[in-house]
């Protein structure tokens, strides 16, 4: 079975710090870009950020950028998001999800073949 499978989340106090990894099952990430997302409560997931399939090229929301960092180990098939700074509207799940369109690329808007199930961060003290 072809599967994303986000870990890492879970309750932070503000000003902490979380790592979020994206692993897949069943194929190799290597071939694909990845996009972040995340879903406020109440509310619709969005885009946060993305890597390119060899890592050259990431793009971060501007509510995230210089606090979230996306990096990537093809050697190990892992997606990392780093997640410093946590901020009480950073309250989300967040999901990671692969597509091979574009995957060179990360500014834009493109369709993802698969979705992780989500993994919660909660940033609360």
């Amino acid at each position: 079975q072809l599967q994303l499978v986000e870990s890492g989340g879970g309750l932070v106090q503000p000003g902490g710090s979380l790592t979020l990894s994206c692993t897949a099952s069943g194929f190799t990430l290597s071939y694909y870009a990845i996009d972040w997302f995340r879903r406020p409560p109440g509310k619709g997931h969005y885009k946060i950020g993305c890597i390119s399939r060899d890592g050259k090229e990431t793009d971060s929301a501007d509510s995230v950028k210089d606090r979230f960092t996306i990096s990537r180990d093809n050697a190990e098939n892992m997606i990392y998001l780093q997640m410093n700074n946590l901020k009480p509207e950073d309250t989300a799940v967040y999901y990671c999800a692969a597509r091979t369109i574009s995957a060179t690329r990360c500014v834009g808007v493109f369709s993802n073949d698969y979705w992780g199930q989500g993994t919660q961060v909660t940033v609360s003290s």
